[in-house]
């Protein structure tokens, strides 16, 4: 099995086989994934509570809480529509293959560069997964338009920083 060179957070560097970068990359997938089962509960709870709090007053007839209850309407379909983009953002992110070795940056890639490391997906910012700090951004960011296609040992500029990618899996 070929082994690769792997960056660690105290800059050592380790041998790293497909096995482990695939491990890595399963791992990043599931605390993606469960970040955004968290954010996908909270805005369902916060909409049910909002709905709620209409509902207590929908028998008064003072115009005050007809106020009150539009008001609670209104944060309700705001968190209707979090909890939407939520779920289309969870159906993005059920497309990453983490059984795939990726050969550049694409969809579903694990970059590593020597400033910060990167799993591309979906936004949700950063995760740490076994004392490693990685960012998970968006295949429509900026950031990702300008790695995009990029391979082991190539540079891109971003923000007038140069970043050299030491590794994509």
């Amino acid at each position: 099995m070929p082994l690769k060179i792997d960056r660690l957070t105290d800059n050592l560097y380790t041998m790293m086989t497909l096995t482990q970068e695939l491990e890595l990359k399963k791992k990043l997938l599931q605390e993606s994934t469960k970040l955004l089962s968290t954010q996908i509960q909270a805005a369902k709870e916060a909409m049910d509570e909002a709905q709620e709090s209409a509902n207590e007053h929908h028998g008064a007839i003072e115009d005050k809480f007809e106020s009150f209850r539009e008001a609670c309407q209104i944060q309700r379909d705001m968190y209707a529509r979090q909890l939407d983009e939520l779920i289309t953002t969870m159906g993005v992110l059920k497309r990453v293959n983490s059984t795939k070795e990726n050969k550049e940056v694409s969809f579903g890639a694990v970059v590593m560069t020597e400033l910060q490391n990167y799993f591309i997906g979906v936004s949700l910012g950063e995760i740490k997964v076994d004392g490693e700090s990685f960012y998970a951004i968006s295949g429509l960011s900026p950031l990702y338009k300008a790695m995009e296609g990029k391979t082991s040992g190539e540079s891109f500029v971003f923000r007038d920083k140069t970043y050299q990618v030491l590794q994509v899996f």
